[in-house]
């Protein structure tokens, strides 16, 4: 790691970057799964449901990179391919299914939900290795997944 002076020790960094690197793994599988859900939504609500997972795995796309750029800015290079992100990932997916477009929506919010309390969690170590900017960073990103599940549930009734 890097000789970097910002008022975390290094111990605590390390601890952090642990924390976001999960997180990184998290939001590319829920990213990967959105965007398979984009491709191969059928029904008649399929126009509705393509673009709204479009939009979503579009805002995953970006939250993937801010999470990497906090990974790199606090002094660690960052986990960077499918088979690292599909062993740390704590989102399941499935494989060679392709679910009716009600239970893909039902399967993201469930996912989003786990995200949600992850993050909770880890804004609160955060905050015990002293790293204000992450806890932030993530509360910022954990009002992202509220909003996406709040949005889901409410195509889901």
């Amino acid at each position: 790691m890097a000789n970097i002076n910002i008022g975390i020790s290094e111990q605590d960094r390390k601890e952090v970057i642990g924390i976001l690197v999960n997180l990184l793994a998290d939001e590319y599988v829920l990213y990967t799964k959105t965007r398979n859900y984009h491709w191969n939504v059928v029904g008649p609500h399929f126009n509705d449901y393509h673009k709204m997972f479009e939009g979503q795995y579009d805002g995953l796309s970006d939250d993937i990179d801010e999470i990497a750029e906090r990974i790199r800015s606090l002094g660690s290079k960052t986990s960077a391919t499918l088979e690292e992100f599909a062993k740390i990932s704590r989102i399941e997916e499935h494989p060679g299914k392709y679910p009716e477009a009600k239970s893909m929506v039902q399967n993201l919010i469930s996912d989003h939900e786990e995200v949600i309390q992850s993050i909770r969690q880890d804004i609160d170590t955060c905050g015990k290795h002293n790293d204000v900017g992450t806890q932030d960073f993530l509360t910022g990103l954990m009002e992202k997944h509220e909003k996406t599940a709040w949005m889901l549930r409410s195509v889901s009734e």
